[in-house]
């Protein structure tokens, strides 16, 4: 882990994070800056700044865990479904390797690639939030 990564820090504990997802080798949280209420970041532990730097035995479960959250996004929320990205250096504003999941709906105002960022009204709303798509990870998948 790099001591000065804000990704591992949040996996050591060091930093607070809404945690959705608490698993050795991977770790999801709410973003702390959405795009929409429930946007869920998906990490490996380990740090690894890219998707080619993450070894392959890595992959499986990392994607594994992408799959989990999408799913639990859309039954939490209610959503038609997710947008599941990955920056790679370019855009990418903590250089540890993560997947967004955002969840989806038509005509949400999401559109090409220009993604106002918003803020949860209070922490207990995004608290809130947290427990709702925890809950589906916990008891249904």
């Amino acid at each position: 882990m790099s001591p000065t990564c804000t990704f591992c820090r949040i996996a050591r504990g060091e930093v607070a994070a809404e945690l959705v997802l608490d698993a050795p080798e991977v770790l999801a949280f709410l973003d702390h800056r959405p795009l929409f209420p429930g946007h869920v970041l998906v990490v490996p532990r380990a740090h690894h700044e890219t998707l080619t730097d993450l070894p392959v035995a890595d992959v499986a479960p990392l994607f594994a865990t992408v799959q989990r959250v999408a799913a639990a996004v859309v039954a939490s929320l209610g959503c038609a479904g997710t947008f599941v990205a990955m920056n790679n250096k370019v855009s990418q504003s903590v250089a540890h390797l993560h997947v967004h999941v955002v969840p989806r709906n038509p005509k949400d105002g999401l559109r090409g690639f220009f993604w106002p960022r918003t803020r949860y009204e209070s922490p207990a709303a995004m608290t809130a939030m947290g427990a709702a798509i925890r809950v589906v990870l916990e008891t249904r998948l």
